[in-house]
């Protein structure tokens, strides 16, 4: 299934294979000890695998998410973007995750003086009420589908919360997030696309008009605080707005739902229960990561481990390898939630670490910890799969009796 050609530092390999994205560390110790910089086939480009590789390139300023600030589509090589994803493109120009200085300078300095400390802490207690009130509708029943029940809900009623939105917006958000982040799977088509681009103009039509009421009538929530922030005269303009509050969903959604439930598959599989601890779940995200690659692109011409890169090239940063590398982490197969130091790069690194990683950390131990205490005799139903996605890693369902 996995061929590695060394001489060429070649790796053939189907992401979309069942044994592969179902359990990758083993072919991530053997392109370790084989081949750690690797093109990859099936995706085209230069893939990083080690954790000093990949910790390093997602600090190196030569590298960047963004290429388009500094050539043109024609220079290279790129087709025009396609009529029926440009709505999709326009939306995506705003992201903070899109972008590079000094654009990513300002918006990052805006989005950090709203997302403090004290806005995140503050749901500690609707954190614990929520994850004790979602309990409540199951227990009786012994037996649930956790994701569905638990881990889903979690998150997207917390970004409801933090926008502002009501609690019944919560389904639609979901629809929304799942159609826009589909865009960014391997198996994505014309269909997909054209879900993708109607879910962001639905969503932000209705981010539209929440921000007009939250100008009128601000509160304490953090799309009130992302509307007050001005550093230097500068503010968000309503397309930066309404990107971020969308960027928070797809990124605080998705991720914590897989993270969470990666989690809990493996504290009942190495029979923990406790206690909870931000260690416990900082090697959760080590051990089992919700997303396993970024891209880059090379800003100029360079050198980097011995591969020489043009200007424009892609480059892949495998965060699921590099937490799994011998190299830093002492048995990294290991689940060891004692784990200290634990420097991780799951919520990525540079100027581009995870704006919302405190939300996520806090998200994780609450729920957690009201699970475990509610549950003392939470164990697996079923043995759970992993979805047929690659960069996405999560499960399609989790089956718990208790």
């Amino acid at each position: 299934m996995m061929q590695i050609d060394s001489n060429t530092h070649s790796v053939y390999l189907n992401p979309r294979d069942a044994q592969f994205y179902a359990n990758p560390y083993p072919f991530y110790q053997r392109v370790h000890a084989q081949c750690p910089v690797f093109r990859w086939q099936q995706y085209g480009h230069w893939c990083f695998s080690k954790y000093d590789d990949v910790n390093g390139l997602l600090r190196d300023r030569r590298f960047g998410r963004q290429i388009l600030h500094v050539a043109t589509r024609e220079e290279l090589g790129w087709p025009e973007v396609a009529e029926h994803v440009r709505g999709f493109a326009n939306h995506e120009q705003h992201s903070l995750l899109e972008l590079e200085p000094p654009v990513h300078t300002r918006l990052r300095g805006l989005i950090n003086r709203a997302f403090l400390a004290r806005t995140i802490e503050r749901l500690r207690p609707f954190l614990l009420s929520l994850c004790n009130q979602l309990i409540d509708e199951f227990e009786a029943n012994h037996e649930v589908e956790l994701l569905g029940a638990y881990a889903t809900p979690i998150p997207v009623l917390v970004i409801c919360e933090l926008l502002g939105a009501p609690a019944e917006m919560a389904d639609k958000f979901l629809a929304w997030s799942h159609d826009h982040v589909a865009m960014y799977m391997a198996r994505r088509d014309r269909a997909i696309e054209e879900a993708a681009v109607k879910a962001v103009l639905e969503f932000s039509a209705y981010m539209r008009g929440l921000i007009a009421t939250r100008r009128k009538n601000p509160g304490a929530d953090l799309l009130s605080e992302l509307i007050r922030a001005e550093s230097e005269g500068q503010k968000l303009s309503e397309d930066e707005l309404v990107t971020t509050a969308i960027l928070i969903l797809n990124a605080g959604h998705e991720a914590t739902v897989h993270a969470l439930g990666n989690g809990i598959k493996a504290m009942l599989e190495c029979a923990i229960t406790g206690p909870i601890t931000p260690e416990l779940v900082d090697e959760i995200l080590r051990f089992d990561a919700p997303l396993h690659m970024f891209t880059r692109y090379a800003l100029e011409d360079l050198e980097y481990a011995g591969v020489r890169l043009k200007k424009g090239e892609t480059v892949g940063l495998m965060l699921g390898a590099a937490n799994h590398d011998a190299a830093r982490f002492a048995q990294p197969e290991i689940f060891n939630p004692a784990r200290t130091p634990n420097p991780h790069v799951s919520f990525g690194a540079g100027i581009h670490f995870c704006v919302g990683a405190p939300l996520a950390r806090l998200e994780m131990l609450v729920a957690l910890q009201v699970l475990f205490t509610r549950l003392p005799k939470l164990r697996m139903a079923e043995t759970p799969r992993y979805k047929d996605v690659y960069h996405f890693h999560g499960l399609e369902a989790l089956r718990v009796r208790f």
